[in-house]
């Protein structure tokens, strides 16, 4: 039998779920990150939920191939709508857009709980998922910055209870310290600093140079984002 491998951002995701965690993997598709968990022997049972047949019926096959099906439970949802308070006690949510999200976790409860460990891995909207969850109570224990392909993305290892509120760039690019071990991180703010630039310079032109309040966000994103780089920078040498 061919070996599962993971790709960079899910192993990344694999790598923060404790051993002996009860997990839930919602938007599972192709159910790879829980079973290679169990086959891992990391798990002993998993919750592998989606909102569509398609991709749950896929996930049935992957256990099936990997002899997982009876350590599985799947589950056809929205979210987490269908699971129970207590079921898991560490949910991944990834491969979605940040609000999408956050409007999952808006629509539970019960996951504001320090016993709850939530790993996010948002594909866009970062800044907005980091002011729900600091803005919801929630702290970012963690951060990990992954490249695959020429894409770089977040995990988020997040828990209720930690809160502290986040300025402008940090909810773009995240906190730092000169203990952080982020390898990628130089490269990160660099992107971000461009991304920020361009969406400015965009706003600036459709404005006809006129002031907004979007704008001047904007320029207080860019120069924190400018600040941060020049700091890790520093801190790199």
């Amino acid at each position: 039998m061919k070996q599962l491998e993971l790709t960079p951002r899910l192993r990344a995701a694999a790598e923060l779920v404790r051993e002996g965690s009860s997990l839930a993997d919602i938007g599972t598709d192709h159910a790879y990150l829980p079973v290679w968990l169990l086959l891992e022997g990391r798990i002993s049972r998993a919750i592998a939920a989606d909102l569509r047949p398609g991709p749950l019926e896929r996930a049935r096959a992957t256990a099936r191939q990997y002899g997982c099906s009876d350590r599985v439970d799947f589950r056809l949802c929205d979210g987490l709508t269908g699971l129970y308070p207590g079921e898991a006690d560490t949910l991944v949510i990834a491969g979605m857009g940040g609000e999408t999200i956050a409007r999952i976790l808006e629509g539970a409860p019960w996951v504001r709980d320090a016993a709850v460990t939530l790993i996010l891995q948002p594909m866009s909207a970062q800044p907005d998922l980091r002011r729900w969850l600091w803005q919801a109570g929630f702290g970012l224990e963690q951060e990990r910055i992954i490249c695959e392909g020429e894409k770089l993305y977040n995990i988020f290892l997040a828990r209720f209870g930690v809160a502290s509120p986040m300025t402008a760039g940090e909810e773009w690019a995240g906190r730092q310290c000169p203990e952080l071990d982020q390898p990628l991180r130089g490269e990160y703010l660099s992107r971000l600093l461009k991304k920020a630039q361009r969406a400015l310079a965009g706003l600036e032109r459709s404005t006809e140079g006129k002031d907004s309040p979007r704008a001047g966000e904007l320029r207080q994103i860019c120069r924190e984002l400018e600040q941060m780089e020049q700091e890790w920078n520093t801190w790199q040498r």
